[in-house]
């Protein structure tokens, strides 16, 4: 327990949350959840599922029609061909990282992954006895990992790669290209490689593509539909596995939870559908608009980012010109100015006294006005 920390934006967050009810007008770019409800379409099956009584335990790998609906997706927007066998429902995309890392990883096995990068993946490698093995990543690298990077750190103990694309908190997308050469790094020496694409959906001015174009040997892609699709709460996300561990997968899914909550997996059915993916992407033409302001906004306040982000919806930006202590960076940002973003030490150690995230899952007035509040608090 020792080795799993928290959140540290928790303590921000939760200042923030007294300033709000003292009714000091906190300015959230902290919180990575889009700010827009589940569309329409999924609630209403949602609703109707229930109405149906369809409430009862799912097969541990998820409801056949998700499955089917899932590679249907691959196939139309990316042209690649799944097996609805290869995929398995989770509770969120938390849930298939679990298993994927139970089915891999025994103790004293590494794990190697970029640094900054979402912190509960070396925690959850920390949780089946491996060992996390972060590796920095700079700005001037687009924040993606080097070949020569993992064929260094790579010894007998490692047993796999992961990464994220569109990544958080960087917002940096991994092109094609980049995957594919990580990928036979990684299967030289025969070892796993794990993708991470829960942003795959929020991608800007580029071709949205998936690691699932590189083949089936040890990859494991990890989906969710709380980022795209806006279904957070509803706790449900999804991994493609090679076939030779979806047996393996399936039984610790039944003994660690059993199955993906039923509602929700009806409800998703409904994301897949022409209607809903219009919504989807009308609103990520505005996560695009809300990034082109806020990039060009702190650009011109002086913080650094190594180039615009291609995807997601964060900004990862150097303030080392103003503070060399992001948590305390932070930390007056929100008390004397009311605006809340997460410090960089929630995402590793790789330089983090320098790095703060900010979220652009907030109106565009919000967004204006937390820039004018951070514009008054630098220059004080």
């Amino acid at each position: 327990m020792a080795g799993i920390e928290p959140f540290h934006v928790m303590d921000i967050l939760a200042r923030a949350r007294r300033m709000d009810a003292r009714g000091q007008d906190v300015v959230h770019m902290e919180v990575g959840e889009p700010d827009f409800s589940t569309p329409e379409p999924i609630v209403t099956a949602g609703i109707r599922a229930l109405q149906e009584g369809c409430t009862h335990y799912t097969a541990a790998t998820g409801l056949p029609a998700l499955r089917e609906a899932i590679s249907g997706y691959y196939a139309n927007r990316f042209g690649v061909q799944v097996e609805p066998e290869r995929i398995l429902v989770t509770p969120g995309a938390s849930g298939a990282l679990q298993l994927v890392l139970a089915a891999l990883v025994d103790p004293g096995d590494r794990v190697l992954m970029p640094d900054p990068g979402y912190p509960c993946n070396r925690h959850m490698v920390r949780l089946f006895e491996g060992e996390a093995v972060s590796l920095g990543v700079k700005a001037s690298q687009d924040f993606s990992l080097a070949n020569d990077q993992v064929i260094r750190n790579w010894d007998s103990r490692t047993r796999a790669l992961m990464v994220a694309t569109p990544a958080n908190p960087t917002g940096r997308l991994m092109e094609l290209k980049q995957l594919e050469q990580l990928y036979n790094a990684v299967l030289a020496p025969d070892g796993a490689f794990i993708v991470d694409e829960i942003y795959q959906g929020l991608v800007y001015e580029h071709p949205v593509e998936t690691a699932l174009s590189l083949g089936e040997d040890n990859l494991f892609v990890v989906n969710s539909f709380s980022k795209f699709f806006g279904m957070t709460g509803w706790r449900l996300g999804w991994v493609v596995a090679p076939k030779a561990y979806v047996p393996a997968l399936d039984r610790l899914a039944q003994n660690i939870f059993l199955a993906a909550p039923t509602p929700a997996q009806h409800a998703a059915l409904a994301a897949f559908q022409p209607e809903t993916l219009d919504m989807l992407e009308q609103r990520r033409q505005i996560f695009q608009q809300r990034r082109d302001y806020l990039y060009e906004a702190l650009t011109e306040l002086g913080l650094r980012m190594g180039g615009k982000p291609e995807g997601a919806f964060y900004l990862y930006a150097d303030v080392s010109r103003f503070s060399n202590d992001s948590f305390e960076f932070c930390r007056q940002l929100l008390e004397q100015a009311r605006v809340a973003i997460t410090p960089g030490r929630d995402f590793g150690s790789y330089r983090a006294e320098k790095y703060v995230r900010f979220a652009y899952t907030t109106g565009m007035d919000r967004l204006r006005l937390g820039v004018e509040r951070l514009r008054a608090f630098l220059t004080s």
